[in-house]
């Protein structure tokens, strides 16, 4: 191990693994909420050779300031409330506590140095406890605005057998690092709906923790529109047997935008379940830079982790030139008794046989691409519960198409 002054032997080799020596396992891989550990990425590490570090505005070497403020809403049928409200809707507990609160991390450590830098820079944190069965709650995170920038800390909990619906909404302008930690008591149940609309400047990098309780079951659905660059990071752990994590999700790229998720399941311990879809559909333009969609998909099942049910499959629709998806689906087995497991990709352009059926049937050929373009992301949209959300989603998604002329 090659020693790096001023810094203890294992964050020497943590800095040596990143910057030289490719991680042969992903449950190698090292995570600190000290920022100076990890090595500033200069593109060409396994993890940060996708991004555009340039548009990172400073986020991944430290010339950011993080001294911006956005502002956190919680909503829902009993009411709103900001952060420091103590007023909250009915089962749900709001509360803005400091750094030494001892509930913060339970969810998991930062994995890179973006987020050990919000984890660093961040002042109060946002706790959001569910407990028994409350009506859908909505969290809204508001950027900084245009210029500025910001570290945001948000907990979600839920008591043991509890059920509860969120949706998180990302809006407004400026540049973002999070950590958003979900923490599952055990037997408990989570549907959480997390949008990115942010506006056309936005910059946001951020880190998912979802920690599962023993029986617990969490169906987490992302959807990336907005934003200029949005990075996310969506790391699922087990806690005890039983676990279920259901991990859908869609983005569609704009000329110049870029949207990259980096997917890391954990499985630890026996008897758990997860299932990951991301689809992605890009439009681009000449004269602009492309439309970019990463997706990085790492699923572990540990020596000890018997009878896990695994399957992961990433799709992307690329419907204009000047547009590029780049998927990776990593499959790491220590074990051989487990109950299944697979992983899969396909990218690809409009199916030629699918528009000739339609425009065989009388339907003109722009309205044949609109139509499988919705099917595309049916399956997605379906599955959000909230007939409000999905109808505004889905309108979202037929305002790009339009300027795409899809």
């Amino acid at each position: 191990m090659t020693e790096v002054a001023g810094l203890a032997p294992e964050l020497a080799g943590a800095k040596e693994g990143q910057g030289q020596v490719p991680v042969a396992s992903a449950g190698e891989r090292f995570t600190s909420y000290d920022v100076e550990a990890f090595e500033v990425p200069g593109g060409r590490e396994e993890n940060w050779r996708f991004t555009p570090l340039k548009r990172l505005r400073g986020l991944h070497d430290g010339t950011a300031a993080l001294d911006g403020a956005a502002a956190i809403e919680v909503g829902g049928a009993g009411g709103t409330a900001d952060a420091r409200s103590a007023d909250a809707p009915r089962g749900v507990t709001v509360e803005t506590v400091g750094r030494d609160d001892t509930r913060l991390g339970d969810g998991g450590v930062p994995a890179d140095r973006v987020a050990a830098a919000a984890w660093s820079a961040f002042r109060e944190a946002t706790v959001v406890t569910l407990d028994g069965t409350p009506e859908p709650v909505t969290i809204s995170v508001t950027g900084p605005g245009a210029g500025a920038d910001a570290a945001v800390h948000l907990q979600l909990r839920t008591t043991a057998h509890t059920e509860a619906t969120v949706v998180i909404e990302y809006r407004g302008s400026g540049t973002v690092a999070d950590n958003v930690e979900v923490v599952l008591g055990d037997g408990s149940r989570l549907t959480v709906v997390i949008t990115e609309e942010w506006a056309e400047d936005a910059v946001h990098v951020g880190a998912q923790h979802f920690s599962l309780g023993r029986d617990a079951t969490v169906k987490a659905t992302s959807v990336l529109l907005g934003g200029d660059l949005v990075r996310i990071s969506p790391t699922v752990s087990y806690r005890g047997p039983g676990g279920d994590a259901e991990l859908l999700g869609l983005g569609y790229a704009d000329a110049g935008q870029h949207l990259e998720q980096r997917l890391f399941v954990d499985h630890a311990v026996p008897h758990c379940r997860s299932n990951v879809l991301h689809k992605n559909a890009l439009q681009g333009a000449a004269g602009r830079p492309d439309a970019h969609t990463v997706w990085i998909g790492d699923v572990l099942i540990r020596a000890a982790a018997e009878n896990t049910e695994t399957f992961e499959f990433n799709r992307n629709l690329v419907l204009t030139e000047h547009a590029r998806a780049d998927s990776v689906p990593n499959l790491e087995i220590e074990t051989g008794e487990i109950a299944g497991a697979g992983h899969a990709s396909a990218t690809g352009r409009f199916d030629d046989e699918q528009l000739f059926y339609l425009c065989s049937r009388g339907i003109p050929e722009d309205v044949a691409r609109r139509l499988v373009v919705r099917g595309f992301f049916g399956e997605i949209l379906n599955a959000i519960t909230l007939p409000e959300l999905r109808e505004r989603l889905e309108a979202a998604i037929e305002s790009e198409l339009a300027i795409s002329g899809v």
